[in-house]
C-alpha cells in the first residue's frame, strides 16, 4: 500500500489555517529526545504555505552529540495535511548503522513508515568512533522537500584539526535548501525551486522584503563552519565575498587542510567543514552566496535583490546589506582533496574482489529512471524484513534493483555519467567510500583519495566516477541519486551486503515489526493525496 506521489500541473495557493512556524536553525536538541513531525505554515521567502516541520521549527532542529554517544530519538507522527504525505520515516544521513540497519530509515528498504498521526517510533543507534557533520531527513517519497530535514553534528573532543579553529558551535552551522511554493507531491517535473534558503531564510526573485540570514562573526577569530546541503535537487556554488576558505572535512571524513578555496560546488546531501579566518579583515558586511544550477525564473541567474544569499556581519559593522564583490579564485575540485586518516583506498592499486559497472538510463516513454535496466519501485514488504525472514535476494526485487555483495570484500563500483537531468549526486547508505576517480578527472587515485558518502557522477560524457568500499557492514544498503525527484522516479539500487549475517547482527526491536502491520491496515483514504487549492 504505497502512498506514491502523483505529478500534476497544479500550484499551491493560500495554505490551510495552520499555526505559523518559526524559521531557525539555532534550535538544538541532544542525542536523546523527541522529534514531533507536524504540519505548520511557514513563509521563509515571503510566500506562506503549509509544510512539514520538526518540533515547530523549519528547518528542523540541529541535533548535537559527542563522539561515542548513543542516539535514542522518538519520532512522533502528527501529520494531518492530505496535500502532502501523512506517513513518515527518518534517515540519519552519514550514520553507517553498524548492527542497526533497522534504524537506517528508508521506507521500503529498512522499514515501513510510521503510519498515522499520533503514532511514534524510537530510532536507537550510535556513530561509534565516527564524528563530523551529518544531517537527517525524511526517507519517504519526496517528503523532505516539504520540510522534514535538518542538520546533525557529532563533535569530537580529539578532532585532529582542533588547533586550526577557535569557534565551532550551533552558530557556525550553515544549511542550504531549495524551496518550492507547491507541495512536493504536486511539483511539476523537472522541479524548479522558487527560492534558495540559507539557514531557512531566503528571497524569491522580485521580492526583496523577506529576511535574510545574518551570520555574526568577531574579528581575529578562526571559525569552523559546517556547510550542509539539504537540497532536494539543485547543486550550489557556495562562497563568501572577501574570504578564502580552508576545507578540513567532507561528509564526516577529515581531510588534509586545503587552503585558498574561493568557492565550493556542493551537491544534494553533501557536507563540508571549512575554516574562515577573520584576522586582518575589514569590519564590514559580506555576501554569503549559494547559486543554484537550476531554479524557477531568474533564480539561477545571479544574486539581484539578495536572492541566493545571506549576510556575514562583523561585530561593529552597520546594519545594512553588503556592497561586496563575488570571489573569482580557486573553485574546489574534488580530486584535489586528500583523506587525512588511513588514506589508502581499500585494496590499494590491486584489482578489487568484485567490480560492478552500473548502467544508468532514462526512459522517455515512461519518464522513469533505470539502473541496469530496472526502475526502482519500493516493495510492499521492506527489503530488510524479507532478508530477516530468509527470502533470497533474487526473490525480493528485480535483478537490476538489487546486487548481492559477499562479506569482507573490496568492491569497486563504476558509474558513468548520465547526461539527462545531471549532474547526479549518488549516496551510499551504510558506508563512506573512497572516490578513486572523480567527475571531471581521468586520473585514478588509489594512494590517498577522498572518502565521502555522496559523489557527483559528473556531466561530461567521458566521466566514469569510480568508488571503492569494503563489505564489512551487513545489511541492505540503498545506493541512489540524491536528487529526490529522481530517486522517486526510480534511480536507485540496493546493495544486499553479507545477507547471511543480517539476522544475527541487526536484530530490530519489537516495535519495528509492528510498523508494517500498522501501515498495512491503513485505509485508502488515509494514504490518498488531496490536490492543493488552486
Amino acid at each position: 500500500m504505497q502512498a506514491f506521489l502523483t505529478l500534476a500541473i497544479l500550484s499551491a495557493s493560500l495554505a490551510p489555517p495552520f499555526t505559523q512556524a518559526q524559521t531557525s536553525v539555532s534550535t538544538t536538541m541532544g542525542p536523546v529526545g523527541t522529534m514531533i513531525v507536524a504540519n505548520k505554515v511557514v513563509g521563509p521567502d515571503g510566500h506562506d504555505r503549509p509544510v512539514v516541520v520538526v518540533n515547530d521549527v523549519h528547518p528542523g532542529p540541529l541535533i548535537t552529540a559527542k563522539k561515542g554517544d548513543t542516539f535514542q530519538i522518538t519520532v512522533v507522527n502528527n501529520l494531518e495535511d492530505a496535500t502532502m504525505l501523512r506517513q513518515t520515516s527518518v534517515h540519519w544521513h552519514g550514520v553507517f548503522q553498524h548492527a542497526s540497519a533497522w534504524a537506517d530509515g528508508p521506507e521500503g528498504v529498512t522499514q515501513c513508515p510510521i503510519a498515522q498521526s499520533g503514532e511514534s517510533f524510537i530510532y536507537r543507534f550510535t556513530c561509534g568512533q565516527d564524528a563530523g557533520t551529518y544531517w537527517y531527513h525524511s526517507h519517504f517519497g519526496t517528503q523532505y522537500c516539504d520540510g522534514l530535514r535538518g542538520p546533525m553534528v557529532v563533535y569530537d573532543p580529539d578532532d585532529p584539526h582542533l588547533a586550526l579553529y577557535d569557534v565551532d558551535n550551533e552558530n557556525t552551522v550553515l544549511t542550504l535548501a531549495d524551496w518550492y511554493h507547491t507541495p512536493a507531491p504536486w511539483v511539476v517535473l523537472p522541479a524548479r525551486a522558487e527560492a534558495t534558503l540559507i539557514n531557512g531564510k531566503g528571497r524569491q526573485p522580485g521580492n526583496t522584503n523577506s529576511t535574510l540570514e545574518i551570520v555574526n562573526v568577531e574579528p581575529n577569530r578562526r571559525y569552523r563552519f559546517r556547510l550542509v546541503s539539504l537540497s532536494c535537487d539543485p547543486n550550489y556554488l557556495f562562497s563568501i565575498d572577501g574570504h578564502n576558505l580552508t576545507v578540513i572535512e567532507v561528509d564526516g571524513q577529515s581531510v588534509q587542510p586545503l587552503h585558498g578555496v574561493a568557492s565550493i560546488q556542493t551537491f544534494a546531501g553533501q557536507r563540508y567543514s571549512f575554516i574562515l579566518n577573520t584576522h586582518d579583515k575589514t569590519i564590514d558586511n559580506y555576501w554569503i552566496r549559494a547559486l543554484p544550477n537550476v531554479g524557477a525564473g531568474s533564480l539561477p541567474d545571479g544574486y539581484e535583490g539578495g536572492v541566493n544569499s545571506a549576510i556575514l556581519r562583523y561585530v561593529g559593522a552597520p546594519d545594512v546589506e553588503p556592497n561586496t564583490s563575488e570571489n573569482n579564485g580557486y573553485r574546489l575540485l574534488e580530486a584535489d582533496l586528500r583523506s587525512l586518516l588511513n588514506p589508502q583506498a581499500p585494496g590499494g592499486s590491486d584489482p578489487a574482489d568484485l567490480s560492478i559497472n552500473l548502467a544508468l538510463g532514462f526512459d522517455l516513454d515512461s519518464r522513469k529512471w533505470t539502473v541496469d535496466g530496472a526502475t526502482w519501485v519500493s516493495p510492499t514488504e521492506p527489503v530488510l524484513v524479507q532478508m530477516m525472514n530468509g527470502v533470497p535476494p533474487s526473490e525480493i526485487l528485480p535483478a537490476g534493483s538489487i546486487r548481492v555483495l559477499p562479506r569482507n570484500k573490496v568492491v569497486e563500483v563504476s558509474i558513468p555519467s548520465l547526461l539527462v537531468g545531471g549532474p547526479h549526486p549518488f549516496h551510499l547508505h551504510g558506508h563512506a567510500f573512497s572516490v578513486i576517480r572523480s567527475a571531471g578527472s581521468a586520473l585514478y587515485n588509489y594512494e590517498n583519495p577522498i572518502r565521502r558518502d555522496v559523489v557527483s557522477i559528473g556531466s561530461d560524457p567521458t566521466d566514469n566516477v569510480t568508488i571503492r568500499f569494503v563489505t564489512d557492514n551487513p545489511g541492505p544498503w540503498f545506493f541512489h541519486c540524491h536528487i529526490e525527484f529522481h530517486l522517486h522516479g526510480g534511480l536507485a539500487i540496493v546493495f544486499a551486503e553479507a545477507t547471511e549475517d543480517v539476522p544475527r547482527v541487526s536484530a530490530p526491536p519489537v516495535e519495528w515489526n509492528s510498523l508494517c502491520t500498522k501501515y498495512g491496515s491503513l485505509s485508502a483514504e488515509q494514504t490518498e493525496l488531496t490536490p492543493p487549492s488552486v
